[in-house]
């Protein structure tokens, strides 16, 4: 899927070092506001404190920065520990790491943090102004549930199976299962579409506002399938795709069916063909053949695995992708693509300074849609020739 101006900015996975286990490391944070907390207060919520910890049988080291506050480490014999960090201002932090089996770790820290804001209660007399305990993280588990939005906020996903995870000559393939969205292809660390996710597809079609009966398609990588099957239904007279990944394909035609259906099972249909090409090439071979299009739709991915040595970077890929398509695309055709998460506001205006540096001037038009399993609002462009 192309997520233009770089696209989700995904941070890269860091895989554990260790062989997989049943255990799965478990991190919790908690942490206080105090009011009106002062030096003196510093030491008596250390003094307070102290006694939890040390009732764990944990052992204790102190750090203290005179105006800074208090820094207290607790670490247990099986590899369990706390940091503990007191400031003047007013705020306490709690920070608990436990290796343990997933249920197991999350009772300790539950009961070690309840024991923790009772005795802070007690010592406040209830005057305290926020108390925030932050949900369990888990690390070095078989299954990551953790990827950051396109504006750079972490996400836990109800993931509960990896579905299929493979490397092609171009990416990462990843399927996931969540629950409420249901499997989710994710290519190299970017989440790019889930089975709940037919308004991303919608969307990049023109929203329901396009008669596709009868039209000549392109679609620019899509290897999920979803725009492809949902045009097949609306009777065109040819659609073209052009992916470079097969095994984009394989995986989605397997384990994404509710998108697909079954047009990926051929790469030749009555009213379609897939291309397994790099769509640089196909589309320099369209526009010396003259060959134009009413609709092209760019679905390729964030980071470019074009082959082309042409493309020095990101804009540059763009804007040639972008003055490809002009090129076959038919003088009152449209040409549809996602931006990105509307908060990246520079970005968008950016790869809308991108259009005006076109061979051919051009026009757009943008919708903010919903897409489900992005957890953020997302920005479509139609653009067309002047």
């Amino acid at each position: 899927m192309s997520e233009l101006l770089g696209g989700k900015q995904r941070l890269p996975e860091l895989m554990p070092l260790m062989k997989e286990t049943s255990e799965t490391a478990v991190w919790i944070c908690s942490h206080w506001e105090l009011q009106g907390c002062t030096a003196a207060d510093c030491n008596a919520v250390l003094k307070a404190l102290q006694p939890v910890f040390q009732e764990q049988g944990m052992t204790e080291t102190v750090h203290n920065w005179e105006d800074h506050g208090y820094l207290a480490t607790y670490i247990q014999k099986n590899g369990s520990f706390a940091n503990l960090r007191i400031y003047p201002h007013g705020l306490v932090l709690v920070d608990l790491q436990s290796y343990n089996d997933q249920t197991k770790g999350r009772e300790e820290t539950d009961r070690l943090l309840d024991k923790v804001e009772e005795r802070m209660k007690e010592l406040f007399h209830g005057n305290i102004k926020r108390v925030k305990r932050l949900p369990a993280i888990l690390r070095g588990g078989a299954i990551d549930r953790y990827w950051p939005t396109a504006d750079g906020r972490l996400v836990e996903y109800d993931i509960d199976e990896v579905v299929y995870d493979e490397d092609s000559p171009f990416q990462n393939i990843k399927i996931l299962h969540s629950k409420q969205f249901g499997n989710i292809l994710i290519l190299s660390g970017d989440v790019n579409l889930a089975e709940s996710d037919l308004a991303y597809t919608q969307a990049i079609m023109g929203s329901g506002k396009e008669n596709y009966a009868g039209k000549e398609v392109l679609i620019l990588g899509g290897g999920d399938g979803g725009i492809l099957y949902e045009i097949v239904k609306l009777k065109p007279k040819m659609v073209t795709m052009v992916e470079i990944d097969q095994m984009v394909i394989d995986g989605c035609k397997k384990y994404m069916r509710k998108t697909c259906g079954d047009v990926l099972d051929n790469l030749k249909g009555e009213c379609y063909q897939v291309l397994i090409e790099d769509c640089i090439p196909v589309l320099k071979r369209y526009a010396k053949e003259g060959r134009m299009f009413d609709y092209v739709i760019n679905d390729l991915t964030a980071v470019p695995i074009s082959t082309s040595p042409e493309e020095d970077s990101t804009w540059e890929f763009l804007r040639l992708i972008l003055d490809l398509s002009m090129k076959v695309l038919k003088q009152d055709g449209k040409y549809f693509t996602q931006g990105n998460c509307i908060n990246l506001t520079d970005a968008l205006t950016l790869y809308e300074e991108q259009l005006s540096r076109l061979y051919c001037p051009v026009e757009f038009s943008k919708e903010i849609v919903c897409v489900p399993s992005y957890m953020e609002l997302w920005v479509f462009y139609t653009i067309w020739k002047k």
